[in-house]
C-alpha cells in the first residue's frame, strides 16, 4: 500500500509554492502515493492547487486580527468549526503522515492529525516560526527548517536543515541572459535592476519608483525592470515613471528565472519564498521587508542576510528616501556585489525538496 498523505498550508505564495512541490515530487518519484490537499477557502490555494493538479478540501478559517474585535470573536466560531471539518476530513481520507506549512489551514489540520495518531512533519519557511508551527511543534516528528539558529524555537533533535523548495527552473537555467534581455526588450549594453514586489504588488516599493524615477535621468547606463502587480496595474501602469524609455513596467512577470538573469541587482521584498530564490541565483539584492505580516517576520529574514554581507536592508518607511540611490550606489560597487553573491550561497538550498520528501518517506517507513 502506497502513502497517503495530507498536505496543508497557505494563504500566501510562501506557504502554498513549497507544498506543490513537494507534491509534485512525490507524485514523480513515487507515482503510488495520494495526496490530499487541506487549505483555507478564498485563499490562493484553492486556485493554485487542483491547478497543479491536486485534490483539495477547503476549511472556513482566518487569520486572528492582532486586537480585539468583533471578526476575531466570529473567528472563535471558524476555528471550532474548521477543527470538526478537519476531523471529519482525516477520518474519511485516513492518511498515514501529514505535513504542514504553515498558514491558517495547517493548524486545525495537522492538530486534528496529532490527535489521531497520524505522524507529522512540519515545514518551517522563515527565520522566526509561525505562531501555528510553535503549537503544532511539540508533536511533531521532524521540523525542516531554512534557517540556522531554530533551536531556540524547536527542539534541536527535532530540526533539519533543509532549505525552501523552490522550482528548478530558478536556479538552473543560467546560460540563458541573451533570450532574457529578449523577452523583456532590455538593453544588454545597461546595468538591469529588478524590482519584484510579489505577485500582487507592493504599494511602497511602486510609490518609491513613481516619485523617484528622475534618479534615472542622471544614470545613462542603468535600466530597471518594475514589476507593479496586480492590485497595482491602474494606479501606477500611466504614471509620468511608467513612461521613461529606460524603465520597463510589467504586471506580472511570468518568466522568473529570465528575470533573475537579466539582473545585475534585485530589489525584492524579504518572505521566506524570495529570500530562498535569491539565495540560489546569488545576485547582489536589497530586501525591503513588508511591515505587513505577522511577527514582522520579513524584517527578521532580512537580517539574516545582513549579518552575513548578503543583502542590505532598507526599512519600508524609509524606502522613498533611500532605496534608489542605495540600489545605484551598489550598481557602481563591484566589490560589494561580488561580496555579496560570494555570501549568498551560504543561504542557497537546491536540494530542498528531496531533503523534505526525504523525511516523509522515512517517518512513514518508521511509523
Amino acid at each position: 500500500m502506497g502513502l497517503r498523505l495530507i498536505i496543508s498550508g497557505g494563504g500566501t505564495g510562501g506557504h502554498v509554492y513549497p507544498a506543490i512541490a513537494v507534491a509534485q515530487h512525490l507524485r514523480e518519484h513515487h507515482p503510488d502515493t495520494e495526496i490530499l490537499f487541506v487549505g483555507a477557502e478564498g485563499k490562493i490555494e484553492m486556485d493554485k492547487v487542483p491547478k497543479a493538479g491536486f485534490k483539495i478540501e477547503a476549511l472556513n478559517i482566518r487569520g486572528f486580527a492582532r486586537k480585539l474585535s468583533f471578526e476575531n470573536f466570529k473567528n472563535i466560531f471558524r476555528l471550532f468549526r474548521s477543527i470538526r471539518k478537519a476531523n471529519k476530513i482525516v477520518r474519511g481520507f485516513k492518511p498515514n503522515m501529514a505535513v504542514g506549512f504553515g498558514g491558517y489551514a495547517s493548524g486545525p489540520t495537522l492538530y486534528v492529525c496529532q490527535r489521531q495518531g497520524v505522524p507529522t512533519i512540519l515545514q518551517e519557511q522563515n527565520s522566526y516560526p509561525g505562531i501555528t508551527n510553535k503549537f503544532l511543534a511539540k508533536r511533531a516528528k521532524k521540523i525542516c527548517v531554512a534557517y540556522f539558529g531554530l533551536d531556540r524555537f524547536f527542539g534541536k533533535e527535532k530540526i533539519v536543515l533543509s532549505g525552501n523548495p523552490v522550482r528548478q527552473d530558478i536556479w538552473q537555467n543560467k546560460n540563458k541572459r541573451k533570450e532574457a534581455y529578449a523577452h523583456f526588450g532590455l538593453d544588454p549594453n545597461k546595468k538591469t535592476i529588478l524590482l519584484i514586489g510579489g505577485s500582487l504588488g507592493a504599494r511602497t516599493l511602486n510609490q518609491t519608483i513613481r516619485d523617484g524615477f528622475e534618479i534615472f535621468n542622471d544614470e545613462p547606463n542603468v535600466q530597471l525592470l518594475w514589476q507593479m502587480g496586480k492590485l497595482y496595474e491602474t494606479d501606477y501602469a500611466d504614471c509620468e515613471a511608467a513612461q521613461h524609455d529606460r524603465i520597463f513596467p510589467t504586471t506580472f512577470i511570468d518568466r522568473m528565472d529570465l528575470a533573475y538573469l537579466a539582473a545585475d541587482v534585485i530589489i525584492s521584498r524579504a518572505g521566506a519564498l524570495s529570500i530562498s530564490e535569491l539565495a540560489l541565483v546569488q545576485k547582489p539584492c536589497i530586501l525591503v521587508p513588508s511591515p505587513n505580516v505577522a511577527e514582522d517576520h520579513q524584517t527578521k529574514n532580512a537580517r539574516a542576510l545582513v549579518v552575513k554581507n548578503a543583502a542590505i536592508l532598507v526599512p519600508d518607511h524609509k524606502s522613498k528616501e533611500e532605496l534608489l540611490p542605495t540600489c545605484i550606489a551598489l550598481l557602481k560597487n563591484k566589490k560589494e556585489q561580488e561580496q555579496m553573491s560570494q555570501n549568498l550561497k551560504e543561504f542557497g538550498m537546491p536540494n530542498a525538496t528531496s531533503l523534505i520528501v526525504d523525511e516523509i518517506l522515512k517517518h512513514w517507513h518508521g511509523a
